[in-house]
């Protein structure tokens, strides 16, 4: 059996997460931190946690328009700062 997490979700659409080893003996621990971070990017828990309960759309809405500006403000604090060091 090879080195492969993989993780799913039953939703409207199956969330396929697939982490393989980037070399032959790659540690387990690392993999799973790997597979861990990619969850969090494509949101998995997040969107289950979201389908446990039905949410208003308005209240949706503002749900990710707070998630987009605060990744925006953190994206431009990151930019400042690499032109600061330049």
């Amino acid at each position: 059996m090879e080195n492969v997490v993989e993780g799913e979700i039953m939703a409207k659409r199956a969330i396929v997460v697939e982490v393989k080893p980037r070399y032959k003996d790659e540690l387990a621990e690392k993999l799973i931190k790997r597979f861990v971070k990619k969850c969090k990017k494509e949101r998995v828990v997040e969107n289950y946690r979201d389908r446990m309960r039905y949410e208003k759309p308005s209240k949706k809405r503002r749900r990710e328009k707070e998630r987009r500006k605060r990744v925006l403000h953190k994206l431009r604090i990151k930019l400042e700062n690499r032109l600061n060091n330049n």
